[in-house]
């Protein structure tokens, strides 16, 4: 009996072989590496467990290597899946039982000159038949081994675990299924629907279609189409076969043939269950997002720097400056009073200077620690809201792992973060050069010092010789009645006097140039504190987020 059931050839041809090359597969493989070590613990452990195991069979199965096609044959019991096994070995290999399951584990046949002794070890398949070449097709076929694996719906558990296990490890799948049960719940629900990601890795088979019209073969074959659409196999290669009359399995030659031909059902598995892998994990990772750490900065360094009490050191800056200018500009007979004042920037431990070349331990020992007071409350949780902000938005739209890790290195500080704010303010230099018209100052200073000295000792020469009657001429001015010594004591007390008020009046203008100053080089060394300690950590977190992203936006393509 010829096999005429359908009345016309049905043979609905999927596209089988897809294009794959080992490449791909050891990029997707490296890609999903590289994510599982950047995500680390904000990645699913069970999910990373799973990807763990799937990039270690990869690497076996890619070792292994070879031009051999693993093709497993699963089906429910009574589906006649090791009938068909033996229909297309050409002789009766596996053993087949009217009513309960016969086959406890895998048997394989294989075609071709020589056994792939190897994978079949790796694949734990200790029945092996090689096929003569007796067959149609024969040498189309050379490199296939072909599994007849226990019903997958088996009430004996070890069979069930055999199906299972070597499912995973297999190249392509032949879903075998017959009228009576190609919608059972197990097929569709356990396997077909969870295996959906090896869509074109994938062969249903309608067996035991001779017992059908040929309009309910359509009929069944629609239906099973349909079924297999809403699982996610929408490009699976449908076929009907049958053992009992000649030609019955010709569809299934012609199709195993083509995936055979094609040399790379194993990298098209592989590359299918990284990309499947990749994409579940992807759902653990947000939206790549430049700039979430900017537009943030200015308000946390405001904050360390009321913290680190930025403006006392400041109004000691402005302080110092005017000090230090009266000290070398002032009166020279008050000058000295000044001396007896201590520092202000001294008072605070901030006089101390280092050089550039310095070790940063050498510069701590120099440095040590200064006088200024602790934070305030309100320093304090001014700190706090401005880093948690730049958490916040650092953290928008990741999920909750990325999200509380972003969160933590913002806000996650210790007791080092006083210190590394005092130290940035010790290191910062405070003083800046002398103006030069300091010097001008002071020398005008002493001149006209000099000058009412002078006056005062004519004075007081002239007076002591008034005492002793000795009239000397003295030299006069305006008129003759201003003494030239007397006009050189007052004059040079007079102009010191006034001196002394102009050079405060710049000297409160020099220091707040020097407040000015001082505050940028201040906000620069707080910025690196907070860039080194808080924003860093969080970009640091970030950047690994969107490294992972990538990585599985790569394995997933």
């Amino acid at each position: 009996m010829s096999w005429k059931p359908f009345g016309r050839e049905r043979r609905e041809r999927a596209e089988v072989v897809a294009p794959i090359t080992r490449e791909e597969v050891d990029g997707r493989a490296a890609a999903l590496q590289r994510a599982l070590t950047l995500g680390g613990p904000a990645l699913p452990a069970d999910d990373v467990a799973v990807a763990r195991k799937l990039l270690a069979r990869v690497a076996e199965r890619s070792r292994i290597g070879g031009n051999h096609t693993v093709v497993a044959l699963a089906g429910a019991t009574g589906s006649g899946k090791s009938s068909l096994f033996n229909a297309l070995v050409g002789e009766p290999v596996s053993r087949v039982g009217a009513r309960r399951p016969t086959t406890s584990r895998a048997a394989a046949a294989v075609w071709g000159k020589s056994v792939p002794s190897e994978l079949l070890d790796w694949l734990d398949v200790p029945s092996r038949h090689q096929v003569q070449a007796a067959m149609p097709r024969h040498a189309e076929l050379d490199g296939l081994v072909l599994l007849d694996l226990p019903d997958f719906d088996s009430r004996v558990r070890e069979h069930r675990a055999e199906a299972d296990r070597v499912l995973e490890l297999c190249d392509l799948f032949v879903w075998v299924t017959d009228p009576q049960k190609y919608a059972d719940a197990v097929l569709h629900e356990q396997y077909v629907r969870q295996l959906a990601v090896a869509k074109a890795t994938s062969i249903v088979v309608l067996n035991q279609a001779d017992r059908l019209t040929p309009e309910g073969a359509d009929s069944c074959l629609a239906d099973l189409s349909r079924l297999l659409v809403e699982d996610g196999l929408t490009d699976a290669l449908v076929l009907p076969t049958s053992t009992v009359v000649d030609g019955g399995v010709t569809t299934l030659v012609d199709a195993l043939a083509d995936v055979v031909q094609a040399k790379n059902a194993a990298d098209r598995r592989l590359a299918g269950d990284l990309r499947h892998q990749a994409q579940r994990l992807s759902s653990h990772v947000g939206a790549v997002r430049e700039h979430r750490t900017s537009g943030t900065n200015a308000e946390l360094v405001s904050a360390l720097a009321q913290s680190a009490g930025v403006g006392v050191v400041l109004d000691a800056v402005e302080r110092d400056y005017r000090t230090e200018a009266a000290r070398r500009t002032g009166w020279p007979f008050t000058r000295w009073s000044q001396k007896l004042k201590a520092r202000p920037l001294a008072r605070l431990g901030l006089d101390k200077q280092v050089s550039d070349g310095m070790s940063r331990g050498d510069r701590r020992v120099v440095l040590g620690k200064s006088s200024l007071p602790p934070a305030t409350p309100a320093a304090r949780a001014a700190v706090d809201l401005a880093t948690r902000r730049l958490g916040e938005k650092a953290a928008d739209g990741l999920p909750d792992p990325w999200a509380d890790e972003v969160r933590s290195a913002a806000t996650g500080r210790d007791g080092a973060m006083a210190d590394a704010l005092d130290q940035a303010v010790l290191r910062t230099p405070l003083r800046g050069r002398f103006p030069g018209w300091w010097a001008a100052a002071s020398a005008l200073q002493w001149a006209f010092a000099g000058v009412a000295l002078a006056g005062a000792a004519w004075l007081i020469v002239l007076a002591l010789l008034g005492t002793m009657q000795i009239h000397v001429g003295v030299p006069t001015m305006a008129g003759d009645w201003l003494p030239i010594p007397f006009v050189m004591l007052a004059g040079g007390l007079l102009a010191g006097l006034l001196l002394t008020v102009l050079t405060r009046t710049l000297a409160r203008t020099g220091a707040r140039r020097a407040r000015q100053d001082a505050q940028e080089r201040l906000d620069e060394a707080i910025a690196q504190v907070a860039s080194e300690r808080i924003i860093a950590p969080v970009e640091a977190v970030v950047r690994r987020h969107d490294d992972t992203a990538r990585a599985l936006a790569e394995a997933s393509a």
